[in-house]
């Protein structure tokens, strides 16, 4: 059975899954469902047209679907969704914004740990299992897949691509794709530094696959010729690694936009 503030607000249209907590002073906007086992603290917010699963847990203060950041944006401005998964650690402040396109979708995947004042921008896909930590901000377009680990106070530009199972360091600027598997540290730019080698662990990579990892790490970054020839020389191979495989996909399709972000060359002009 659901408990539900008298201090909360809820629209009658919202759907509201079993066993639900909305804690006093909520705000669940129309056209909204949130799935079972959910708990939303005190005074979160969750705008229209948001979608979440189950067992989802919102601490104080999120502002979760509000409108997108957006010079000339009115209250009655027409955006897209917000998808949100099951299982996530959503903590105080976070904001996340739906897409910008009426047709479109910002995505929020499985057991992720979104910290303290954490951003995610419009059109972000987030998929599964990342630790995002606090105060990191996250612009529009980008995409984090599983298993990144983003330390404190992060900044990424829009449409950078964060590769699986790949590290940023504190205070890092990442303005350009990173590979997955790797730690990254710096700004403008950011420099690779060697292999996150508890993403792979906790990847539940075995050591002939962390193998292969390192040893395609040596040949991208250590080789005197450049990142794309290297790159394109492992990808020559036959019988490659999946996972070196994505190393050499992330870098030949990063080098196919001039700045170094793929997803910039899918760029969609209208509003």
């Amino acid at each position: 059975m659901s408990k539900i503030h008298p201090a909360a607000v809820i629209d009658t249209s919202a759907e509201i899954g079993k066993d639900v907590t909305i804690g006093p002073g909520c705000v669940v906007e129309a056209e909204t469902s949130i799935g079972s086992g959910c708990v939303l603290d005190a005074n979160v917010v969750i705008a229209k047209n948001v979608k979440i699963g189950k067992n989802n847990l919102f601490y104080p203060g999120c502002v979760i679907g509000k409108n997108p950041q957006m010079l000339g944006a009115t209250p009655d401005s027409k955006f897209g969704a917000l998808q949100i998964g099951d299982s996530n650690i959503i903590r105080e402040f976070v904001t996340i914004h739906p897409s910008i396109y009426p047709d479109g979708i910002t995505k929020i995947g499985n057991e992720n740990m979104i910290m303290i004042g954490v951003h995610v921008g419009h059109d972000c896909v987030i998929e599964d299992k990342t630790v995002i930590s606090n105060s990191t901000q996250v612009s529009g377009h980008c995409k984090i897949e599983t298993g990144v680990w983003l330390s404190g106070t992060v900044q990424i530009h829009q449409f950078v691509t964060i590769g699986q199972w790949s590290y940023a360091a504190g205070f890092a600027g990442l303005n350009r794709d990173v590979t997955p598997f790797v730690v990254v540290s710096g700004h403008y730019p950011p420099e690779v530094r060697t292999v996150n080698k508890r993403g792979l662990t906790r990847a539940g990579l075995d050591e002939k696959q962390q193998k292969a990892i390192n040893d395609a790490f040596k040949v991208l970054y250590k080789k005197k010729t450049s990142l794309v020839e290297n790159a394109k020389t492992l990808a020559a191979q036959s019988g490659l690694d999946e996972n070196v495989k994505a190393m050499t996909d992330s870098v030949i399709k990063s080098s196919q936009h001039r700045f170094g972000r793929y997803l910039e060359s899918l760029r969609r002009t209208e509003h």
